[in-house]
């Protein structure tokens, strides 16, 4: 029973599934019915489904076919009404076409003249359009001729901004055309010549400038010389406000329009000829000689084309190859002052034309770059400056070269350029200086010194008194007392070498000027620099002088005398020097002037000259005594040489009236005893072996000639008997041996009563030693003579005697 429920309920379900496949087949498209017959291919009721499909489309056909029964009637009298329409149509069809016929006919010449018109208005409608595409491509084809008419006027930069709107909006509306394709491949082209001649134009401005530094510069130098001259002449009078001058707007000359199409302008090649203008008219101003639009032009060019930074990079290497040229010095510069301003005026051109594109031009050079440059252009032109100032001897030249080294710094200063280093060089020429005036000055004293006469200037009138004393600072009352002619204690050389000492002084005043020192600064230059011409090359001179060979006693006394005269005058230098900077002598650490010590070392010398001068001279006449040491005579007076030497010396110290009496008698004293002490060794050379009585005799004479004249007070000043003191020596030992007091004399040795206490025993041996050999060698008979005989054995006994004195003084 349970089977047959089952089987019920299972036949239920196929038939379900059955009814639901059918329902598909009549809803589903005919291309997607496969998945459904296949879901009946994979079930097992493939008959009974098919009786179902049966009975389905037996119902569908019997449906059709009512339906056909129910429309039949009105089916078949469509057709006939269908029918009747078809003759009806064939009627109107004929009625149509004969109508047709007519109008045709009727409408040819209509159509023909419509066809006339209708080419009409496609004419006209072409021209239209042609005329409307020629408006297009006019201003196109003017601007192109404008392009060309600007090229070949060489106005680069208009030329380029008529390029950007040829391209940019003329161009764009007519682009299809193949002349406009043309063009705009030309462009890139046109861009490059633009390019291309605008730097060809700026290489020439380049080389112009290079060429015309000199001139540029000679021009910015002038005019910061007439500032100076200007400034100086505002100095010397009462004035308001500050003493320079602000600087000139050197660039109010340019306010030129960057985009000027004047021909003119678009030509320069940046030099504009100016001619040469008398020295009373205005200097024109450094930038007026040049025309920098060929720059401008080029910047803006590159700056449209969006090159900038490569013009930027190619102006500044090009500027500092230039630069580098401009600070080579030539190898001859040294030689004269116009190759100096030549370097100096090719580096202020160089640098004033880029002190003018810093300031006209954004960017083209920054400050960076012209200090870099100008950091660079002060080490070489020092260096160059030390190398060649250093071959200079000539102080003019020297000092010619410091106006210009200072005139070369103050328009470089005008211009913003530090110049410190500049100055502080100058302090280091100033010291060269320095040695070319020691230089040129020892020559002028040595010229001064050699044509002097040495003898005391003569002066005749009034007036050649007043002249003189006006060239050298001198009074005296007695001598303004005294009736002309009279003369000077001094020669001429004293005014002379005081002259040129202030000429000296003169000389290194005029370098300190300009150099922006302080008065002690420059009174300190002036007093060290004196210094030296005082100490060292004065000196010198006045050296060279007393030690010459030929130089007389008369020569040196004048010496003495002018030294002193020039020591005096000292404190008028320091006075001339104080008046021409301004300083007092006493201010903290002024220097002060070594002349007293230079004339006073020079006449010392002079002095030791004088001395050894008249030493040398007794010596002269000392070398023409010719004494007959064996003779046996009496002589009744002195001998000749001497009488001639004594002759000399008064003359001599005659002329040393002029002299410090102390110089005089110091003189006086050095001759007497240098000619006793030359007498003592004249009698006491190993030369004369022998000597007798009568030749002793006979050199007394001639000491008491000596000292008769050291009596007769040759120099005044000296105390009694003091000048005779320089014979005393001589005089005790010829007493001795005179009057043959040796009894005293060994009685009384060594007492400070001694009669003969400047006779040294010593001396007194070797004296009677050679009259000892005599007496024994020319008296043949002696032992026959008991008085020879006598007096020989005294000479034994004393000479044995005073060899005991000398060992026992020795022991």
């Amino acid at each position: 029973m349970e089977r047959g429920k089952m089987a019920e309920a299972e036949s239920l379900e196929t038939a379900a599934e059955h009814e639901r496949i059918l329902r598909e087949i009549e809803s589903t498209d005919t291309a997607c019915i496969g998945p459904t017959l296949r879901s009946v291919y994979d079930g097992e009721e493939h008959g009974r489904f098919m009786e179902k499909l049966e009975t389905r489309i037996r119902n569908h056909d019997r449906e059709i076919e009512k339906m056909c029964n129910f429309h039949y009637q009105g089916f078949v009298d469509s057709i006939t009404e269908l029918l009747k329409v078809r003759g009806e149509a064939q009627k109107l069809k004929n009625q149509v076409t004969d109508t047709n016929r007519k109008l045709q006919h009727e409408g040819k010449e209509l159509v023909i003249a419509m066809e006339e018109l209708k080419q009409c208005r496609l004419q006209q409608r072409n021209i239209s359009a042609t005329v409307d595409k020629l408006m297009l491509c006019l201003p196109v084809l003017e601007m192109y001729s404008k392009l060309r008419d600007q090229m070949k006027t060489k106005r680069h930069y208009p030329a380029l901004k008529t390029l950007e709107h040829l391209e940019h909006t003329y161009l764009p509306q007519v682009s299809h055309y193949r002349f406009c394709k043309v063009m705009v491949d030309n462009i890139p082209k046109l861009r490059e010549e633009i390019k291309d001649v605008s730097m060809s134009d700026l290489k020439d401005f380049l080389e112009s400038i290079r060429k015309h530094s000199d001139k540029i510069g000679e021009t910015a130098m002038k005019q910061a010389q007439q500032q100076r001259n200007l400034d100086n002449i505002i100095f010397q009078q009462p004035r308001i406000g500050s003493k320079r001058k602000p600087k000139k707007d050197a660039y109010t000359i340019f306010d030129t329009e960057i985009g000027s199409t004047s021909p003119k302008s678009e030509q320069d090649s940046g030099i504009l000829d100016v001619e040469d203008e008398e020295d009373d008219e205005e200097v024109p101003g450094a930038q007026d000689l040049v025309d920098f639009s060929p720059v401008y032009r080029c910047l803006h060019i590159y700056s449209v084309l969006g090159a900038r930074e490569t013009f930027e990079n190619y102006y500044r290497k090009q500027r500092r190859k230039q630069a580098r040229l401009v600070l080579q010095p030539p190898s001859n510069m040294h030689e004269t002052l116009d190759g100096y301003r030549k370097y100096f005026n090719q580096i202020v051109g160089f640098f004033v034309v880029e002190d003018h594109i810093l300031h006209t031009t954004q960017g083209l050079v920054n400050r960076a770059y012209i200090d870099e440059l100008w950091e660079m252009a002060l080490s070489k032109t020092i260096a160059a400056l030390r190398t060649h100032s250093s071959y200079c001897s000539d102080p003019n030249l020297v000092l010619d070269l410091k106006n210009l080294i200072v005139l070369f710094a103050d328009t470089l200063q005008v211009y913003g350029f530090p110049v410190n280093q500049l100055f502080d060089m100058l302090l280091e020429i100033r010291d060269q200086y320095s040695e070319t005036l020691l230089k040129k000055w020892s020559g002028i004293f040595r010229n001064i010194l050699d044509s002097d006469n040495y003898s005391p200037i003569p002066v005749t009138s009034e007036e050649i008194y007043k002249k003189v004393v006006g060239q050298f600072p001198f009074q005296d009352t007695e001598l303004e007392k005294q009736p002309f002619p009279k003369k000077f204690p001094f020669s001429e050389f004293v005014p002379k070498v005081y002259n040129q000492i202030k000429e000296f002084i003169y000389a290194c005043l005029k370098f300190s000027e300009d150099l922006h020192l302080s008065s002690t600064e420059v009174d300190d230059m002036i007093r060290k620099s004196t210094n030296l011409l005082l100490t060292r090359t004065l000196s010198s001179s006045l050296q060279n002088v007393i030690k010459r060979k030929n130089i007389g006693l008369t020569e040196l006394v004048q010496i003495i005398i002018n030294t002193t005269h020039l020591e005096k005058s000292c404190k008028y230098l320091e006075e001339f020097i104080t008046n021409i900077t301004n300083v007092l002598p006493e201010t903290v650490h002024t220097t002060k002037l070594y002349g007293t010590t230079t004339f006073k070392d020079a006449r010392h010398a002079a002095e030791e000259e004088i001395y050894t001068n008249l030493n040398q001279k007794i010596d002269q006449f000392l070398q023409l005594a010719d004494y007959d040491w064996m003779t046996g005579d009496l002589g009744n007076k002195a001998s000749d040489y001497l009488v001639d030497l004594i002759a000399f010396l008064r003359s001599t110290f005659a002329v040393f009236t002029h002299l410090p009496g102390k110089v005089a008698q110091t003189a006086c004293m050095s001759a007497c005893k240098h000619l006793a002490t030359s007498l003592m060794q004249l009698l006491l050379e190993a030369e004369v072996r022998q000597l007798t009585l009568g030749a002793l005799q006979q050199f007394n004479l001639d000491v008491r000639e000596c000292e008769q004249f050291a009596r007769s007070g040759p120099v005044p000043g000296f105390q009694e008997d003091t000048l005779q003191l320089a014979f005393i020596d001589l005089r005790q030992l010829l007493d001795l041996f005179l009057q043959w007091d040796w009894s005293t004399y060994l009685a009384d040795y060594g007492q400070p009563t001694c009669k003969y206490l400047r006779v040294n025993p010593v001396t007194a041996l070797t004296l009677l030693e050679k009259m000892k050999d005599t007496s024994r060698k020319n008296n043949m008979f002696a032992q026959f003579r008991k008085n020879e005989r006598d007096k020989q054995k005294l000479i034994d006994t004393v000479a044995k005697q005073l060899r005991g004195l000398i060992s026992s003084h020795h022991s």
